[in-house]
C-alpha cells in the first residue's frame, strides 16, 4: 500500500473487481492462448523430428513397418524401447 501525505493510497483498492463472468471471459481466453501455444510447440516438435527422419534410410521399412515401429516405440517409451533394439543381435550381411 502506498502513502501519500501519511494517509493510505486508495487508488489501487478503487479498481472494480471482475464479475464472475467478466473473470470467467478471461480464463477462457487465457485458455485459448495457452491451447493455441501447446499447438505450436507441438507442431515445431513435430517438424524437428520428421527433418531428422529424411537423414535415415527408412525406404528398407514398408510404410506400415515404419509405422509400427514408431507406434510401438511411443507406446512403451523412448528409453524400453531403445533398451529392446539394442539387445537384439545385429544381422549379418548379406
Amino acid at each position: 500500500m502506498v502513502m501519500v501525505g501519511g494517509q493510505p493510497d486508495d487508488s489501487e483498492t478503487d479498481m472494480p473487481k471482475l464479475s464472475e463472468r467478466e473473470r470467467l471471459a478471461d480464463l477462457e481466453a487465457r485458455q485459448r492462448k495457452m491451447v493455441e501455444e501447446v499447438t505450436q510447440a507441438r507442431s515445431a516438435l513435430r517438424d524437428r523430428y520428421a527433418a531428422m527422419v529424411r537423414d535415415l534410410g527408412v525406404e528398407a521399412l514398408t510404410e506400415r513397418e515404419f509405422r509400427d515401429l514408431l507406434t510401438h516405440a511411443i507406446r512403451v517409451g523412448g528409453a524400453a524401447s531403445v533398451g529392446a533394439l539394442k539387445a537384439l543381435p545385429t544381422p549379418k550381411p548379406a
